[in-house]
């Protein structure tokens, strides 16, 4: 251990003396030549010849070291920026107690691998819970609010025994680490976040607590409709909380039906015509599809009508329930699918919105 301890600092002074000396050396010869080679003295057209070819090598030599320093630094940003990608937006196991998982984030900033939006799904004692949310702003200006609020959901969803506890907590984390932050910079910027919990019961009962979050959409066979109508309240961070938050039924996710979850930057994304992007239909495509073969088309579909260039982040996260139906005796499955279908709460077409 001793030995590749003191090799490491060797290694890395090496790399410093190669990246200085290399480019020192090379501005070395080209003043050399020109001022003790004779030929450089000459006019001739020989000499002229000779003198452009080696201040072309020295240029081309200091080009491509130019550019393996920046290759490298890259590739290293790539790495740190993955392994902050797996801590904040940590990727989900493909099936959560019964229910089938797939998810992805696209942001907005060249380069970038993760930004404002957040997402995770947990197995508790209560239900499967599930949060989709969005910072203000968009990139790597957002990833601290994000990680604050995701770090606060992961640990409440075990300890709260209802939904409304879970969003209390959320909206302490976040005013906390506001308050950190403002003491930190010495500014008080106006932070919010849309955050979205689920709560899906071992029946498929669907609860709801929605902070101005879109609501997701809920496909059943080829038929794509929101799940809730209901006014959602206002984002974390820009109001104080209500006194009751009781969270709100939204029906049953029957086996089968599918629920996505997104962003607004999916329903917000424009093309070059100012059109926005119809997030019902792409779904439509790929109502019969698996999650993760939905995720792609709406993606796909989404990269063609921005041109390959979102102007906001977006997130999809799409749960299958693909538990066995359960049958009630003396009753038929018929029966309790459509009584199932009749509690799920009316519905209509949401117009796209703009929350940041």
């Amino acid at each position: 251990m001793m030995c590749i301890k003191a090799a490491v600092p060797r290694a890395g002074s090496l790399r410093r003396v190669l990246t200085t000396g290399l480019p020192t050396m090379w501005g070395a010869v080209a003043v050399t030549y020109k001022l003790a080679c004779p030929l450089a003295q000459q006019d001739g057209l020989g000499a002229r010849v000779v003198t452009s070819a080696v201040f072309f090598a020295v240029g081309t030599g200091l080009i491509v070291h130019v550019r393996r320093a920046l290759l490298r630094e890259l590739r290293q940003a790539r790495r740190v920026a993955g392994a902050a990608q797996s801590v904040l937006l940590r990727p989900l196991p493909p099936r959560i107690d019964g229910l089938t998982v797939a998810a992805a984030q696209l942001s907005a900033d060249r380069g970038a691998v993760i930004g404002g939006d957040l997402y995770e799904a947990v197995a508790t004692e209560h239900g499967v819970r599930v949060v989709m949310g969005d910072a203000r702003g968009h990139g790597l200006a957002a990833i601290g609010t994000a990680a604050a609020v995701l770090g606060s959901f992961r640990e409440a969803v075990h300890d709260e025994p209802e939904l409304g506890g879970v969003l209390r907590r959320l909206d302490r984390a976040l005013a906390r680490h506001l308050r950190e932050r403002a003491e930190r910079d010495g500014t008080v910027a106006e932070e919010f976040v849309t955050v979205l919990l689920l709560e899906i019961g071992g029946d498929g009962e669907l609860r709801a607590l929605n902070c101005g979050h879109p609501w997701p959409y809920l496909l059943s066979g080829s038929v794509v409709e929101p799940l809730s109508c209901a006014d959602p309240m206002p984002p974390l961070g820009l109001f104080p909380l209500p006194a009751d938050l009781s969270g709100l039924p939204c029906g049953h996710l029957l086996p089968g039906e599918t629920l996505v979850l997104h962003t607004d930057g999916a329903e917000d994304a424009r093309d070059g015509r100012g059109r926005f992007f119809s997030l019902p239909t792409a779904l439509e495509k790929a109502a019969h599809a698996t999650p993760q073969a939905a995720l792609g088309t709406v993606f796909t579909d989404l990269l063609i009508h921005t041109g390959g260039t979102p102007k906001d982040d977006v997130a999809l996260l799409v749960l299958k329930n693909d538990r066995p139906p359960r049958s009630t005796p003396g009753a038929r499955d018929s029966d309790i699918s459509g009584s199932a279908a009749r509690a799920r709460p009316a519905t209509m077409h949401p117009q796209s919105t703009t929350h940041l």
